[in-house]
């Protein structure tokens, strides 16, 4: 298990091409301002107490200028280094979360909010910027410069070093105390914001239901309440943020007072040089200026914290247990498949599927059948790698699965689920799915896809045609167009596997006869598995399997299972029933 510390410095290394940059211009930085002081002390040294002339002081007086012209030219490079290294951690952890839910998969991942996703790589990512930007190199200046003023200092008045190396630990002791507490506000602050976006991309996504059962003020009331209680969690934060600038502040102005007030007297008795006492002087608040900064920052120290328990819980899930493959699979027009025993269970200790044993020859098509929470969508994500089996074995061609490169493996499956995602972009790029083409390269195959899915007389109809840009979801169209455009994309890439999750479901018996006609169209020459509730569907198979409670209790054709009074054949009576009842041109075989 990784904890939050762990994972911050766990990116140090891809800090670190930038980080070294940065600290040493703020250490430079640092040290330009000692004999900046040094300078400024002997120019004032020189014509106050020994009459010099702006002539005598005036080469200094320059190099003064360029000194700060030096110091501003340091800081810019020490602010646009540490902002590189936080580029590149940020870069590093959204890349890193990305390629864990790609890993975890969507069944995985089912139980977790989209809001909280959506929080964790946004907010959270960009939280850890400032850490590394602001927080580590404030350290590394802390670790430095005070020790080396402190070595300055000590030679020259020994009572000024006691009074700065006596109260440097009571800053630092303070700081800790007022930052214990607000490292628990921010991460109950953290929480707060991820439950309220969670919320909000909720109420957002049901405002239509919300208002269709008059609940929008209550839905208001709750956020309103929500927002509120993230006000004062960050209030709080704030409040203990500015506490502790004010105890820094405190301690700071006493020191460099008390160390001001015994030069001062010790100048007025004569027991001191002046240039050394000013020289001191002006190195006091130098001494306590990166304290200070370390203090300013570890805000960004705690709310990186807080924000890294966000990513630690993403990143922490269990993984698949079996390490992918790198197997290939020889092109073919249709693929067989094997289920040898396979048994299925959820974190949640559910048992999808047991002892499934099923043999599924080259070009079948297969329609699986049963009662809601059978079983049925969990194969089809065995098959898309999405779970996997927690005992026996699935065989592609002979191969265990777990064998082939998942990546190419997918490669080979044609998905055309329920309810598919069509992605804020144009229908080509919809349709193609990020394989870039020059030239019109894919103009020819991405016009036959479309008429092959038979989605050519709803597109003559859009404004741009196929160039029209989709909203988010695929919004603007129906149910039925957006199924069209899913058929599209799979026969855009012709694959060996065909599954199909209910694609009918929620059609109209027109359009659901324009999709079965695609569908026979696409699956021809291949396998295809397909969870289906029409009885249209049903019957056009080559088998039926019969889920119930994760087993395959019947498996045959349409006349055989609904002879046999089984399961099948009771959910089949009870399609009738519906048909009669309701006079659809299909009925639905499974609850």
């Amino acid at each position: 298990m990784t904890d939050a510390a762990g994972l911050l410095k766990s990116t140090r290394a891809i800090a670190a091409g930038a980080l070294p940059l940065c600290l040493a211009s703020g250490v430079a930085h640092g040290l330009l301002a000692v004999v900046v002081a040094w300078i400024i002390s002997g120019v004032i040294d020189a014509v106050v107490f020994h009459s010099a002339d702006l002539a005598a002081v005036s080469g200094r007086i320059a190099f003064l200028f360029i000194l700060y012209f030096v110091r501003a030219a340091v800081a810019f490079v020490a602010d646009q280094a540490g902002f590189h290294a936080a580029a590149r951690v940020r870069r590093h952890l959204f890349g890193r979360l990305l390629a864990e839910i790609g890993i975890l998969g969507p069944v995985r991942l089912a139980g977790t909010p989209t809001g909280d996703l959506v929080t964790t790589l946004t907010d959270a990512v960009t939280a850890i910027e400032p850490y590394w930007r602001r927080w580590i190199p404030a350290m590394a200046t802390t670790a430095i410069m005070p020790l080396a003023i402190l070595l300055i200092v000590a030679p020259l008045d020994w009572l000024s070093g006691v009074i700065l190396i006596a109260t440097a630990p009571l800053i630092v002791v303070f700081m800790a105390l007022v930052g214990k507490g607000a490292e628990q506000a921010n991460q109950r602050q953290w929480r707060n914001l991820a439950r309220l976006g969670g919320h909000l991309l909720d109420a957002v996504q049901g405002l239509a239901d919300l208002k269709l059962l008059r609940a929008s003020k209550r839905e208001i009331g709750i956020v309103a309440r929500m927002a509120d209680g993230y006000r004062r969690d960050t209030m709080s934060v704030l409040r203990l943020a500015f506490l502790s600038a004010l105890v820094l502040e405190f301690f700071a102005t006493v020191s460099i007072a008390l160390v001001a007030v015994l030069i001062g007297f010790r100048l007025m008795w004569g027991e001191m040089d002046f240039r050394a006492g000013f020289f001191i002087l002006l190195l006091a608040p130098e001494f306590y200026a990166p304290l200070r900064t370390m203090g300013a920052q570890r805000h960004a120290r705690m709310e990186a914290i807080a924000a890294a328990e966000r990513l630690v819980d993403l990143l922490d899930r269990p993984r698949p247990a079996a390490a992918p493959g790198n197997r290939q699979l020889a092109p073919r027009p249709a693929v067989a498949l094997r289920f040898e025993d396979v048994h299925v269970a959820y974190a949640d200790g559910h048992h999808a599927l047991k002892d499934v044993n099923l043999d599924i020859a080259s070009g079948e098509h297969i329609a699986i059948v049963g009662p809601s929470g059978a079983g049925k969508s969990t194969l089809l994500a065995l098959l898309l790698g999405f779970v996997e089996a927690r005992s026996g074995r699935v065989l592609v061609e002979g191969a265990p699965i777990g064998e082939l490169d998942l990546a190419a493996w997918r490669s080979l499956i044609a998905y055309v689920p329920q309810r598919p995602h069509l992605f804020d972009g144009t229908l080509d790029d919809n349709i193609t799915m990020g394989r870039a083409a020059a030239n019109g390269e894919f103009d020819a195959a991405i016009a036959a896809a479309l008429t092959a899915a038979r989605a050519d007389d709803f597109i003559a109809r859009l404004p741009d045609g196929r160039q029209t840009r989709l909203g988010e979801r695929g919004e603007g169209l129906s149910g039925g167009e957006a199924q069209r455009i899913a058929l599209a994309r799979a026969f855009f890439r012709p694959a060996p596997l065909v599954l199909f999750d209910e694609p009918t479901a929620h059609l109209d018996p027109p359009t659901e006869r324009l999709v079965n006609e695609a569908i026979a169209d696409l699956a021809r020459g291949r396998t295809m598995i397909s969870i289906a509730h029409r009885l249209a569907t049903v019957r056009r198979a080559d088998r039926i399997l019969v889920l119930a409670d994760g087993r395959i209790v019947e498996d045959g054709r349409h006349d055989e299972l609904a002879a046999a009074g089984g399961l099948y054949a009771r959910m089949t009576q009870r399609a009738r029933g519906a048909m009669k009842s309701s006079a659809p041109r299909d009925g639905r075989c499974a609850a």
